[in-house]
């Protein structure tokens, strides 16, 4: 639709309104219509605003039919058509909300168009707090209630306050399921492998424990843990071979990239590269024997996101790099991982408060933006 139909539908909605036919309309097809340019060291990138009128919104998911699924964190799980309508799916669980608590990842698997099933992560209510849990449901074709709900996981114990609750999933190459979660700012339990605090988590697709986790087996360990020290891991993907990467907030620096091993300790908060607020130091020091060290580190923190490693679809030039998004400074970071990390950074005014960054099926990058309440896609 160009400007002067849009302006003739404007103008009937207008009058329909004023009459008490309607509350308030708008032009959604001018507002997808929106593009904006974003520059790059591959040259001009073209934005396109997807959708916008978003609260917090924290991650998004592709369907097979070019549909797609976005989380707000206030408990709202959107099932958007292509031209940027949508409805809101009932049937998500109940879910706390709340300073940093509330609707986190949605995860399509591989197998959707058979399987139906999609995944969730969110903060549970449980008798002593609330926790990160996993829930499936299966979202039939045609449809707009998510069905057979069901509990998978719940990090154990519960605790108090409403912060780092991580919540990514991710689903491995062999079919199992990661879900991050973070320390709930209590720091030591990070480290101690009867709680889930802190930790990454592998399970089967059924919420079972896998029998080759790291830890099954060990009296007094937790056997779904896959890796513990962590202190808040919004991020979390695979890279072009199947490997497991988490991006982790830090505190006054030292936010952190991982590549994450079975069993193995990253850390918190034993060692870190930040500090606290107050300036004093975190830990031991910067490394020691038999820890972990991240990959790459930011100081100062730029409150690392969503991420992905880019397939080079579109951007031959970008195969294999890290695409983090910066929930403090408001860009995307691209990491090559070929050249020490070398860092680009994308901004614009549409990169405020990035929360989730993916690739598409046809290779665009589409992310989503908390400052304006937008899904934007990203083409050459």
């Amino acid at each position: 639709m160009d400007q002067a139909g849009c302006f003739v539908v404007k103008s009937l909605m207008n009058m329909l309104r004023d009459i008490g036919f309607v509350a308030a309309l708008t032009c959604s097809v001018a507002t997808l219509a929106r593009a904006e340019t974003l520059d790059s060291a591959n040259g001009p990138l073209t934005l396109t605003r997807m959708a916008d009128g978003l609260t917090e919104p924290w991650s998004i998911g592709f369907l097979p039919d070019g549909r797609f699924v976005v989380t707000l964190r206030g408990g709202e799980l959107r099932l958007y058509q292509a031209d940027g309508s949508y409805v809101a799916l009932s049937g998500v669980p109940d879910v706390v909300t709340g300073d940093q608590a509330g609707l986190f990842d949605v995860m399509v698997p591989r197998d959707f168009a058979t399987s139906r099933e999609i995944f969730l992560s969110y903060a549970k209510e449980q008798p002593g707090g609330s926790g990160t849990a996993l829930a499936r449901a299966v979202l039939p074709e045609d449809s707009t209630d998510l069905l057979d709900v069901k509990l998978l996981f719940e990090m154990q114990p519960d605790s108090t306050g409403l912060g780092h609750y991580g919540g990514r999933i991710v689903e491995a190459a062999d079919g199992h399921i990661f879900l991050t979660m973070g320390e709930r700012q209590k720091f030591t339990p990070a480290q101690d492998l009867a709680v889930h605090l802190g930790k990454i988590v592998r399970l089967n697709r059924d919420g079972s424990v896998p029998d080759d986790n790291p830890f099954v087996g060990q009296a007094g360990v937790r056997p779904e843990i896959w890796s513990y020290g962590h202190r808040n891991p919004q991020g979390a993907t695979l890279d072009l071979d199947g490997q497991l990467w988490e991006s982790e907030h830090g505190a006054k620096g030292g936010d952190e990239v991982n590549r994450i091993e079975a069993g193995q300790n990253y850390g918190w908060p034993v060692i870190s590269y930040g500090v606290n607020y107050d300036g004093s130091q975190i830990g031991e020091s910067q490394s020691k024997d038999g820890i972990e060290q991240p990959e790459h580190y930011w100081d100062p923190s730029i409150a690392p996101s969503g991420m992905m490693f880019y397939s080079g679809k579109l951007w031959p030039e970008w195969r294999g790099d890290i695409f983090v998004g910066s929930l403090k400074f408001g860009f995307l970071s691209r990491l090559d991982p070929d050249a020490d990390f070398a860092e680009e950074r994308l901004e614009s005014p549409e990169t405020g408060r990035v929360r989730d960054v993916r690739e598409a099926p046809d290779g665009s990058i589409w992310f989503l933006s908390v400052t304006g309440g937008a899904i934007w896609k990203i083409t050459p």
